[in-house]
């Protein structure tokens, strides 16, 4: 059964909304207002001890829910259940400062992270990736063609042997044959001497017609194959005999400007914010009286068991796609604001990273047979 108050239940989710609501205003939730009841915020609708709400309070409040959750709340019947949880949050939150938990360490560092939140926001808020000039972008994407622009590629393995007749013996037995490689991969492991691509099972990653690791003859070998499975005769090299199996493809990827300019806007732009915001930090540190003594970094002991109980948020696992944080609040868009953490960024990037193409040949380099 929901808990009553007003004369009406109180639902939990309900609670959890309000407050969120409430608690974006800091751990004294919504205006104290001295004196008269409304004050210069408006007409009052409710007062808890010396706190008032007030209609343009309320309506503040509510405003800044997501579009869903004010549906919830446009009828007159739902408008008094809100109400009834911010005068909830109120009592709790009085009863919790008469017991002095305003002065409770983490109480304080959340009420850290929601003022430097705001500092931020109000300091960068008007930056805009619109305004970066299109030279910056043009010139970006000039000078980093190869994030853009990949020639075709090809992956093989390769069975490396001494003589001719271990590399007719080689191509003799089925196991080479097919798209399955596990056969392939055995008789790597029986006959291949190059040790060093012995031990990936003859796997030489992917590569272009331009790579220089690899002899020229196994290049130029690889690319001649055509299909995923097909195997190379035996070729000679100056270690031996190759035999070439042919595991990937990767076609040529080819993208204009106008097709990654919002990724490469998007890119500058947080790096232009970050760079803006490490130094407005750094600004305001050399205005502040800092001592650090790293070397008693030694006496802290750390805690390296699962999720210790009481462990302050910035310990605990970050909650999964709809979970409710505390107080309702949904994930904050930056991150923790606690001593010693990165300054927080102001919102989801405009658009994804640019260098949408994977790099090619993002593996190792090639093993040198």
């Amino acid at each position: 059964m929901y808990p009553l108050y007003s004369g009406r239940p109180v639902r939990p989710v309900a609670v959890l909304l309000v407050l969120a609501a409430c608690g974006a205003g800091g751990v004294a939730g919504c205006r104290e207002l001295p004196g008269k009841l409304g004050g210069a915020k408006g007409v009052a609708l409710a007062q808890v001890d010396d706190t008032v709400i007030t209609v343009t309070e309320f309506e503040e409040r509510l405003n800044n829910q997501s579009p869903y959750v004010r549906a919830r709340y446009a009828a007159l019947e739902q408008k008094k259940d809100f109400l009834d949880n911010l005068v909830k949050f109120e009592v709790l939150a009085n009863e919790a400062k008469r017991q002095g938990l305003d002065r409770d360490p983490e109480v304080q560092r959340t009420m850290k992270q929601v003022m430097i939140q705001k500092l931020l926001k109000s300091r960068f808020e008007k930056l805009k990736a619109e305004d970066l000039p299109d030279t910056e972008i043009q010139q970006y994407f000039d000078s980093h063609q190869d994030e853009f622009n990949r020639p075709p590629e090809v992956r093989v393995s390769m069975i490396l042997v001494a003589d001719e007749a271990a590399a007719k013996k080689v191509l003799a037995d089925p196991r080479s044959q097919g798209l399955e490689n596990l056969g392939f991969r055995q008789l790597v492991t029986e006959y291949s001497i190059d040790q060093e691509t012995k031990e990936r099972g003859g796997d030489l990653r992917f590569f272009d017609a331009s790579n220089r690791e690899l002899p020229k003859e196994l290049v130029d070998a690889s690319f001649k194959l055509l299909n995923v499975g097909d195997i190379s005769p035996a070729i000679k090299t100056a270690r031996g005999y190759a035999i070439l199996k042919l595991t990937g493809q990767r076609r040529a990827l080819t993208r204009t400007l106008a097709e990654v300019a919002p990724q490469i806007r998007a890119k500058l732009f947080r790096e232009r914010r970050q760079r803006l915001m490490d130094d407005y930090e750094g600004s305001l540190r050399k205005q502040a009286h800092i001592e650090v003594h790293a070397d008693r970094l030694s006496q802290v002991k750390v805690d390296l068991s699962q999720n210790p109980i009481g462990a302050p948020d910035e310990l605990r696992p970050p909650p999964r796609s709809g979970e409710f944080h505390p107080a309702g609040q949904r994930a904050p868009q930056a991150g923790p604001a606690r001593p010693g953490a990165p300054l927080p960024s102001l919102g989801p990037a405009p658009a994804p990273a640019a260098g949408a193409a994977p790099a090619a040949g993002a593996a190792a380099p090639a093993g040198k047979p």
